[in-house]
């Protein structure tokens, strides 16, 4: 569970910041998006390799770019 402690005469505005913050970091909303539904194994494993070449372009390119 994400919480944060108010420090006193905190703006409220600045609270609710740290908290989004954290909460994305957290990494929570991710998580319920994926257990929200049913993904058949084959196209988990499908969509884990459109990621995985997407990522090692990405590398290449970097490496072009150094080079």
């Amino acid at each position: 569970m994400v919480g944060i402690i108010v420090q006193e005469n905190e703006n409220i505005d600045k609270a609710l910041k740290r908290f989004k913050k954290k909460y994305e970091r957290s990494g929570i909303l991710k998580e319920y998006k994926k257990r929200t539904f049913y993904v058949k194994p084959s196209i988990e494993k499908r969509m884990d390799m459109i990621k995985a070449k997407r990522r090692a372009s990405r590398e290449q390119a970097l490496r072009e770019r150094k080079a």
